[in-house]
């Protein structure tokens, strides 16, 4: 880096430097928060207080696209320095699309007008979706197109949730999709690579490009699906697309798998996460094929166990790297993980033997969970890194 541009860098406020920073901690403050007001709301414990759409809406909606879609932004617009070699999103620029994020978070709750609402909600993934795709296009890094196809589908969901109330659930397990192919997106390239760092192999194992792009391809029309309403009854050859998408999953879990990660939090964490989204696939296909149990404990599995799973295995890791520490996670992280995969256990099987003891300690496992991220990494993502380098 040129010394000038240097000098410019270390003159913004850390926690300003990158978009991990604000957005990972942000999404992990609302996490942990969102779960627990949702279960008091559930016991009337609220009072007079409803958020824009009501308390199932919100809390459908905020876990989505408040929480999810911040960590996505985060890492993306932090990893797309190092695709491009262009310097990420930082300082002013990065204040605004935070402050756009949180507007929308805070519209949510206090129930501002729909139409305010839907342009502080939509002018955040949008925004995201442009920094990503003008950034891309500079370089012309073509491999990397689909993620802004995904990042647009899933502001277009969103959109959708805020266009008719009837159609809410529907957007949102769109989304849910959308991230799912997200994760395998991500997770297909990322986890290989670290299992092999972390475990000092010769090599990763190598992809099969014909599985991702059946996954990717596959997630994306599951996704579509939903947004036409296709998949929201019992349907024969969904059912078949779901039990594709689970096999191939498992396929490439089983691919990636040595005896040795099993030792490594920061490894065995993203495995498990990866396993719930198999687990998510197959349960759909089996709901599809006429199984009767509630489609919602996949759903479910999909949530918690990979999609926050997954989060907190990444974010854990890339929070040490780019604030320049070791891999090695501190004290406190490993209980984390398995709270969070222990939340997922009581609110997709638990449940059906104790419904809310098992709700009430999942939200219980979660928040703690979320709670020892911010604890430990709080400081991490707010202080300068400790090599001294910008970023």
């Amino acid at each position: 880096m040129h010394v000038l541009d240097r000098r410019k860098a270390m003159s913004i406020t850390p926690l300003l430097r990158l978009a991990f920073r604000p957005f990972f901690l942000g999404a992990c403050l609302l996490a942990a928060l969102v779960v627990p007001l949702w279960l008091l709301a559930l016991g009337g414990l609220t009072g007079e207080w409803q958020p824009a759409g009501g308390w199932l809406a919100w809390h459908r909606h905020e876990l989505l696209f408040g929480f999810g879609l911040a960590i996505i932004a985060g890492f993306l617009l932090t990893a797309v320095q190092t695709w491009t070699g262009r310097a990420g999103l930082s300082g002013t620029p990065l204040a605004v699309l935070a402050a756009l994020w949180l507007a929308a978070r805070v519209g949510w709750l206090l129930n501002v007008p729909m139409p305010l609402l839907a342009v502080l909600e939509l002018s955040f993934p949008l925004a995201v979706a442009g920094v990503m795709g003008w950034t891309l296009w500079k370089v012309r890094q073509t491999r990397n197109y689909p993620i802004v196809l995904v990042l647009v589908l899933l502001a277009l969901a969103d959109g959708l949730s805020l266009s008719d109330p009837a159609l809410q659930r529907q957007s949102v397990l769109t989304g849910l999709w959308l991230v799912a192919a997200m994760m395998g997106l991500i997770g297909g390239r990322v986890i290989p690579f670290f299992t092999q760092r972390g475990l000092g192999r010769a090599e990763a194992v190598k992809p099969w490009p014909w599985l991702d792009h059946l996954l990717l391809s596959g997630s994306i029309l599951v996704a579509l699906l939903y947004a036409n309403g296709w998949a929201l009854m019992p349907n024969l050859w969904v059912g078949v697309l779901f039990a594709a998408l689970g096999l191939g999953h498992l396929l490439r879990w089983l691919r990636w798998q040595d005896r040795g990660l099993w030792r490594v939090p920061l490894l065995w964490s993203l495995h498990l996460a990866y396993a719930w989204l198999a687990l998510a696939c197959l349960g759909m296909a089996l709901w599809h094929f006429g199984a009767a149990f509630n489609p919602s404990l996949a759903v479910h599995a999909l949530t918690i166990g990979a999609m926050a799973g997954l989060i907190l295995a990444m974010i854990t890791r890339v929070s040490l790297g780019h604030t320049g520490r070791p891999l090695q996670p501190p004290p406190g992280m490993t209980l984390a993980f398995a709270l969070l995969n222990l939340a997922c256990v009581c609110r997709v099987w638990l449940v059906l033997v104790w419904p809310l003891a098992a709700l009430w300690l999942a939200g219980l496992c979660w928040s703690i969970g979320m709670g020892l991220y911010l604890w430990r990494y709080g400081p991490m993502l707010w202080q300068a890194r400790v090599d001294g380098h910008p970023g």
